[in-house]
């Protein structure tokens, strides 16, 4: 009786089952995956006979490649620094558990430009270190700039993890007389283990969706080749035939994570809660463990940083960028304002307790496995079919659409980012009791009033987090930006893209240092609506 009572509210709370909004959701996100595999079942297979005699090996073997060699890099990085931070008390430890996450909010391909810039023949770091240190190109140069502006989500679930994971057992095993190293092997890396293949599982998936830091330093993978079969050859058909490949890849890895987990979970639970204390280190082994925290922050956020500021003050905009920044602006606040309907949409989907509800949001949440490229072709895909369904009624038909409209982008925009949006929302309403609802009704209160004076204002914090983080990831989307942007459309993502291509390094700096400046605060935001 009493678990009846408390779904009640959930079922009433507006006049419409709120578990159809996430099948219809769901339905609408997942339409386009349908399209694209329709328009890749109707392409020639002449061409993809050809590309995989030629290409798809290369293709195939890079990606792999790169994405196993950042998501180890960003393994040691992550894990190292994590278990700095949360078992042992040095000088400044407080602050790198904040800033530790910052570069997270440097594009891969903006850091690829800076550092390419600093070690190529000429550079500031090649003429002091020639010999010593590489020009950044190739395989491992991507490697290295993914590890560092990727890392963060291994140090992030890792952190948790072991907050979560408290000092009980630990202390019996140091009690049996475990010694540092093994505490590590033997308590805390099977207890991370989950987290930590969560992370590099998000790392490799970002690593196979990216094309803007391939691209750039000669790496041919799959979404490299997605983007130049559609803009350099019009193939849209083998375009989608190699973004049905990208995709089956990053659903195999996602799968492949979870089907290492297992049932295990992140953390222990119980009194294994007990904050830890942490172990002080002095002299030598505190300096080293802020030198081991320092190094991730200079490199992949720091330096590049400081690159691009000197070069964007030694060198004339060739146009006005203001354009492009007003470009980004617009797109980042409109499709944060999109994610936070989504958001809350399968947040109340979910709150009805319904399996029709749940399935159909777990399956809107899978499109972000989908890479910025492939979800750009999927919609394109998805439009040329209503579009063809348009001209079918009878009648002038009175809508276009076309694939380079604003339209179009903030769909893909939605397609690719869902799952970011609608993690917080679920999380800030799941912490609603049922009871508040049930005490506004019988006060009078009407169903939406309810969501506008409860709801809302104790949600506030992750329908912030949902458009902060939507908008931060559509700042620096390249790929899905570069094919459906409408021409006179100018972002600082593109900008910077164009110009680097050109090998017009100095001109990209100050688009690229521009992106820094609006991610970096949003980044510390997030952070800060963590604490909160």
């Amino acid at each position: 009786m009493q678990s009846a009572r408390a779904a009640a509210p959930n079922q009433t709370l507006t006049r419409f089952d709120p578990a159809w909004l996430g099948m219809g959701l769901a339905a609408l996100l997942v339409a386009p995956i349908v399209a694209l595999l329709a328009l890749a079942w109707s392409g020639d297979a002449e061409y993809l006979a050809h590309i995989a005699s030629t290409r798809l090996a290369e293709f195939s073997l890079n990606s792999a490649m790169l994405a196993i060699a950042s998501g180890l890099g960003a393994a040691v990085v992550g894990i190292g620094t994590a278990l700095l931070v949360t078992r042992y008390d040095f000088p400044g430890r407080r602050l790198f558990d904040v800033a530790l996450l910052l570069p997270l909010a440097m594009p891969g391909y903006i850091a690829a430009y800076s550092w390419y810039h600093l070690t190529a023949p000429g550079g500031a770091v090649h003429g002091s270190a020639a010999g010593i240190v590489p020009t950044i190109s190739g395989i491992s140069g991507a490697a290295f700039v993914f590890a560092l502006t990727l890392y963060p989500y291994v140090y992030l679930l890792v952190r948790n993890a072991l907050e979560m994971n408290g000092p009980v057992h630990r202390e019996m095993a140091r009690s049996l007389g475990a010694r540092p190293h093994q505490l590590f092997w033997r308590i805390d890396l099977p207890t991370i283990w989950p987290a930590a293949a969560a992370g590099v599982a998000l790392v490799a998936m970002e690593v196979l969706a990216d094309y803007g830091v391939a691209d750039f330093l000669g790496v041919p993978t799959f979404t490299v080749g997605i983007v130049r079969a559609w803009s350099s050859f019009g193939e849209p058909a083998s375009a989608a035939q190699l973004a049905v490949m990208l995709l089956f890849v990053s659903l195999v890895a996602l799968g492949a994570e979870r089907a290492s987990r297992g049932r295990r979970r992140f953390g222990t639970g119980g009194a294994g809660r007990r904050p830890s204390a942490r172990e002080p280190l002095t002299h030598g082994r505190a300096w080293l463990a802020v030198l081991v925290c320092s190094l991730p922050l200079l490199l992949g956020l720091l330096v590049p940083l400081l690159d691009l500021l000197l070069l964007a003050l030694e060198t004339r905009p060739a146009r006005p960028v203001l354009p492009a920044v007003g470009g980004t602006a617009g797109l980042a606040a409109a499709s944060g304002a999109l994610a936070v309907v989504v958001g809350l949409s399968a947040a109340y989907a979910l709150r009805t307790g319904r399996k029709a509800g749940r399935v159909a949001v777990r399956i809107a949440q899978a499109g972000y496995a989908v890479p910025g490229a492939v979800a750009a072709i999927a919609v394109l895909a998805f439009l040329v079919f209503v579009q063809a369904m348009i001209d079918w009624l009878p009648g002038e038909a009175t809508l276009v659409l076309t694939g380079g409209s604003l339209l179009a982008l903030l769909f893909a925009y939605q397609v690719r980012f869902a799952a970011v949006a609608i993690l917080p929302c679920e999380n800030a309403l799941a912490k609603i009791a049922p009871s508040q609802d049930e005490m506004a009704r019988s006060l009078g209160a009407r169903p939406w009033g309810v969501v506008r004076r409860i709801h809302l204002p104790l949600a506030k914090a992750g329908i912030g987090a949902a458009a902060l983080l939507v908008g931060v990831e559509v700042i620096k989307e390249l790929p899905a930006t570069m094919i459906l942007r409408p021409f006179d459309l100018e972002t600082l993502a593109v900008t910077a893209h164009n110009y680097a291509s050109d090998e017009r390094l100095a001109q990209a700096a100050l688009p690229s240092l521009i992106l820094l400046l609006v991610s970096i605060p949003a980044t510390a935001a997030l952070n800060l609506l963590r604490v909160r």
